[in-house]
């Protein structure tokens, strides 16, 4: 690998200056996203107070993330539709006048459910936000610049989750795990959130789209709301360059969904509700996501040699096996095993959005990101329900990893059939090389 590729990179981003606020952008809020996430998880699951069975875990997943998962293609129409730096600039505020709201609930020491019920309204502002910038990218980019940009962006928003997922145990160690110190991780969310706000109101008004093309969904909002799914699902049907990899992409999060209960539940069992315990678990889900940033390297020129398609079928490969090495459930190899993961997950996904970002017209981008941010979800949680349901209280459920990798296997089946129907429609994986 060229040792001059990465600074060279940052050069050209610095060149694209919309792009280096996007990229900006992105950073604080994932940021602060990861701090709020630990946070929370640290606050019920990680509390000496309170108890977190196996079902209880599945159950805060559910609540955080299922419902915005189901709404979200309605919403993403709005994506389409409004000017996409506006609706940054609303969804930045509300999420920080509900991060501020959690902050107190906390601290008055209110039950689990309207604490659940607020950060599910703060993560649907979030996966908005997310689903935003990602479908924002070709406006600030050349098309060419793509693929690389866009492994970019979401290399740096991981690392900035990381950081914000492994910054939550500093407070956590100094204050303490009860729902005081619980407040004051919370409301230091405030932080990258009024940031991320303050960057969102530094582009000018329509620089991030959308376009109005002959795609475009004219009407009533509440008609493009209502109609969200079906233009979205249409979408994704109509070019399987996106159908192919989104499958490779929904494996691949069934299988994180089965890892991380697992890892939940072991460190439990062992007793460990300190900021140990919680490391471990913040250390686990972190590494897959840092591994994003040894996939923003590996894919760019993955894909101009081989094609996205390919690049898709290989990380899928790749991640069966990785995932049969953590049989054993020892929590080491596991971490290990999810950073492996992360990175070819993460160039699955990288294939999945470049896709959308250059076989889907700007008119519907949205609601096909959209349709991705429910599909991500609705997976885990339908794989983490499910392991809920055989996991032992110890945790020590093998066959589970057998599982994700037969997951993995039957992700590649499906992205290697559906992908075969690129020719038909006109359509090359070969078109995102570059």
């Amino acid at each position: 690998m060229d040792t001059h590729a990465p600074v060279t990179l940052w050069r050209s981003a610095r060149s694209l200056p919309d792009f280096w606020r996007l990229l900006e952008l992105r950073a604080a809020s994932q940021f602060g996203d990861g701090l709020f996430q630990a946070g929370l998880a640290g606050a019920l699951l990680f509390n000496p107070d309170r108890a977190a069975a196996p079902w209880a875990i599945a159950a805060a997943f559910a609540v955080l993330f299922l419902p915005y998962s189901l709404l979200g293609p309605f919403a993403g129409a709005l994506l389409d539709r409004w000017d996409r730096r506006s609706v940054l600039v609303v969804a930045n505020l509300a999420r920080l006048v509900l991060v501020i709201g959690i902050a107190a609930l906390l601290a008055a020491g209110a039950g689990d459910v309207p604490v659940l019920w607020a950060a599910l309204i703060a993560n649907g502002f979030t996966r908005f936000i997310a689903s935003g910038l990602s479908a924002a990218l070709p406006h600030v980019v050349p098309r060419e610049d793509v693929v690389t940009m866009n492994a970019l962006a979401i290399a740096t928003g991981a690392v900035a989750a990381f950081l914000g997922a492994n910054f939550m145990l500093i407070p956590r160690w100094l204050i303490g795990a009860d729902d005081r110190g619980a407040a004051s991780i919370i409301a230091a969310v405030a932080i990258p959130v009024t940031i991320a706000l303050v960057l969102s109101l530094r582009f000018g008004a329509h620089v991030l789209g959308p376009d109005d093309t002959k795609r475009a969904i004219h009407g009533s909002a509440l008609y493009a709301m209502t109609t969200g799914w079906l233009h979205g699902i249409r979408t994704v049907r109509d070019r399987p360059t996106v159908a192919a990899t989104l499958s490779g992409l929904a494996a691949h999060r069934m299988a994180f969904g089965i890892n991380t209960l697992l890892v939940l539940v072991l460190v439990r069992h062992v007793g460990e509700h300190t900021v140990s315990g919680l490391g471990t678990t913040a250390l686990f889900v972190a590494s897959a996501g840092a591994g994003s940033f040894l996939a923003a390297l590996l894919t760019p020129p993955a894909v101009h040699r081989w094609g996205r398609y390919a690049t898709t079928n290989g990380a899928l490969v790749a991640a069966a096996l990785i995932q049969l090495a953590a049989v054993g459930l020892y929590l080491p190899v596991l971490v290990l095993c999810g950073f492996l993961l992360g990175v070819a997950g993460q160039v699955v996904k990288l294939c999945a959005d470049t896709a959308m970002q250059i076989d889907v017209d700007d008119a519907l981008r949205g609601h096909v990101f959209a349709v991705q941010d429910s599909l991500f979800w609705v997976s885990f949680i339908i794989a983490v329900a499910g392991a809920a349901a055989l996991v032992p209280p110890n945790g020590q459920a093998p066959s589970l990893i057998a599982v994700g990798s037969l997951l993995y296997l039957a992700g590649l089946a499906g992205h290697a059939l559906m992908g075969r129907r690129r020719e038909s429609v006109g359509l090359g994986y070969e078109d995102g090389r570059n």
